[in-house]
């Protein structure tokens, strides 16, 4: 029986690991199951290649990975990647003029690094990203200044501010909603800026075309605000059951959360779906 999805983009965060940041013994098996059924399989999340190089080596069935929203597409096998996309460094300066406003973590995501400041990344409990923090101490490249890096970066891929309140994010996303910029809340109280345009959904949209694949014979995965645009493109959706009631209202299909498995029952009925 062929596979109704030849190509499935799985969400990382909330969806294919657990809360605990694993990944389930069963979900490897059902992702060996849809990659020996011959479906491509790619995760396409907010996250960095620096942010995702503790998972790939275990995750060999990804053959492709959609990173930073979709700023870069990547292939896992060749190394190398297909599409880069960067916010213009006239842009970015505006938005770390703005940032400078607000009390903030900034982040930046390059094609192939993840910059934070290095007085930030020790408190990151108070950006509401302390499950993150043991994992940027390891694999971020961190600095005195971000004002300074980022004018030497130029064009960034990438850029994150996380606030300690959802009141501030709300204020600074007043004041840069009218760049031209994909804008997206994300997390407890972060902000994910893109390039205009660039979103997890048109790096699937991307890699789609490369494979020769039209949005009927792809399937999408996921479970936050940033999934939004790639569940609604994608031929088949399935929404995580920890997602918002907004998401899983989108979606064609909703399955367990990510603490059970939910990827798999996703990726089995996006396989057979009829």
């Amino acid at each position: 029986m062929k596979p109704a999805c030849k190509l499935v983009a799985l969400d990382m965060d909330g969806t294919l690991l657990t809360s605990e940041k694993t990944v389930l013994p069963e979900t490897l098996e059902d992702l060996r199951f849809a990659r020996d059924a011959g479906v491509s399989l790619a995760c396409c999340t907010g996250r960095g290649l620096a942010e995702l190089r503790s998972y790939l080596p275990r995750l060999p069935m990804l053959r492709y990975a959609i990173c930073n929203s979709g700023s870069v597409v990547y292939d896992c096998r060749e190394g190398r990647p297909l599409l880069s996309q960067d916010i213009p460094a006239a842009l970015c300066r505006e938005i770390l003029s703005v940032a400078a406003r607000f009390p903030c973590m900034p982040q930046f995501l390059t094609e192939t690094e993840s910059i934070v400041a290095r007085r930030d990344v020790t408190h990151m409990a108070d950006f509401h990203m302390g499950v993150y923090q043991s994992m940027y101490l390891e694999v971020t490249r961190q600095v005195d200044d971000m004002i300074a890096e980022g004018v030497r970066l130029g064009d960034i891929s990438k850029i994150n501010l996380y606030f300690p309140d959802q009141a501030t994010r709300l204020q600074a996303h007043a004041a840069l909603k009218s760049l031209p910029i994909s804008l997206v809340l994300t997390e407890q109280t972060g902000l994910e800026m893109t390039a205009q345009s660039v979103t997890k959904a048109s790096g699937l949209q991307h890699l789609a075309k490369l494979l020769g694949l039209s949005p009927a014979e792809t399937a999408a995965v996921g479970d936050g605000e940033n999934d939004r645009e790639m569940l609604m493109w994608a031929g088949f959706s399935a929404a995580m059951g920890n997602a918002r009631p907004e998401i899983q209202v989108l979606c064609d299909f909703v399955a367990p959360d990510n603490d059970h498995n939910g990827v798999g029952a996703a990726l089995r009925r996006a396989i057979f779906v009829t």
